[in-house]
C-alpha cells in the first residue's frame, strides 16, 4: 500500500491537479493534512477534487477559519483577506463538508494532523529541532505526518538517539524508531522551490520520501490577481516564500 500524503493545498487548483496526476503513478491512495483553502483562487474546486479523491482529511487553521470556527483575527492581513474572500466563494455544502472534518485522524500506523499533534487546534509550528522532537509524547503510532509551516522536515526517534532534517525528505523508516514528517506544500511552498511537494509513504518499503512536481505557477498567480486577492498572494508562489 502507498499513500500520497498532502499539505496546505490553499486553493492552487493548477497545483493540485498536477500533484494528483503525478501520485496516480507513485500512490494507491490520498490523504490530506488540511489547509485545503485559503490564499488561492479556486476554494470550492479544490474542496470538491479533495472530497472526491482523499481517503483521509484532516482540518487546519484555514478550515476552521472560513467556517467561524477561530476568529480572523488570529490570522496576518493577507490570511485574513483570503479567508474573508475565500467565504463568499464556498457554498452551504462546501462549508458544511469543511466545518465537519476532525483535527486528527489515524490511518494505518500514522497519526495526520495538520500543525502538531499536540493540542492539534492551536496550530503550533513544528519547526526548530526541538518543536518536533517535543511532539513525540502527543501521539501513539509510528509515524505522524504535519504540515503548516509549508516547509518538508523530519524528525526521529529510536535507540540510537534523536534525528532531525530539514529540505525533501527521503528515509527508510528503520524498525524501534517512530517518526514526525513534514511534507511541505501542494500549493503554497515556502522553501524557495516553487514547485508543488507531497510525500509518498509506501508501507511495504518502508519508506517516506517527498517528491517535488512542476505545475503552471503563471496561470496560479493570473487566477489570484484576477480574483482581486492581494497580489503578494500571487507573487509568492514564483518566490516559493
Amino acid at each position: 500500500m502507498r499513500y500520497a500524503v498532502l499539505s496546505d493545498i490553499h486553493g492552487n487548483l493548477d497545483a493540485l491537479r498536477a500533484v494528483l496526476a503525478d501520485a496516480a503513478a507513485h500512490a494507491d491512495a490520498v490523504l490530506v493534512l488540511g489547509d485545503v483553502v485559503g490564499y488561492g483562487a479556486e476554494p470550492e474546486a479544490c474542496v470538491d477534487l479533495v472530497g472526491t479523491r482523499a481517503r483521509a482529511v484532516v482540518a487546519g487553521n484555514h478550515e476552521h477559519g472560513v467556517t467561524g470556527r477561530m476568529a480572523l483575527t488570529w490570522f496576518n492581513p493577507y490570511a485574513r483577506a483570503a479567508a474573508e474572500w475565500t467565504r463568499t466563494r464556498l457554498d452551504r455544502d462546501c462549508t458544511a463538508y469543511l466545518d465537519a472534518l476532525p483535527v486528527r485522524a489515524v490511518v494505518d500506523d500514522a497519526t495526520l494532523v495538520h500543525a502538531s499533534p499536540h493540542q492539534p487546534e492551536e496550530w503550533d509550528y513544528l519547526v526548530s529541532e526541538e518543536d518536533g522532537l517535543a511532539a513525540f509524547t502527543a501521539f501513539e503510532t509510528r509515524l505522524c505526518f504535519v504540515g503548516h509551516s509549508h516547509v518538508p522536515a523530519m524528525w526521529s526517534l529510536g535507540s540510537s538517539g534523536p534525528d532531525y532534517a530539514r529540505g525533501d525528505v527521503d528515509v527508510r523508516l528503520d524498525s524501534g524508531r517512530r517518526y514526525i514528517v513534514n511534507v511541505g506544500s501542494v500549493g503554497q511552498p515556502r522553501d524557495r522551490d516553487s514547485r508543488a511537494a507531497y510525500a509518498v509513504w509506501d508501507l511495504d518499503a518502508r519508506r517516506v520520501a517527498v517528491r517535488r512536481v512542476a505545475y503552471d505557477v503563471a496561470a496560479a498567480r493570473a487566477k489570484i490577481v484576477a480574483a482581486g486577492l492581494p497580489p503578494r498572494l500571487a507573487d509568492r508562489l514564483a518566490a516559493g516564500a
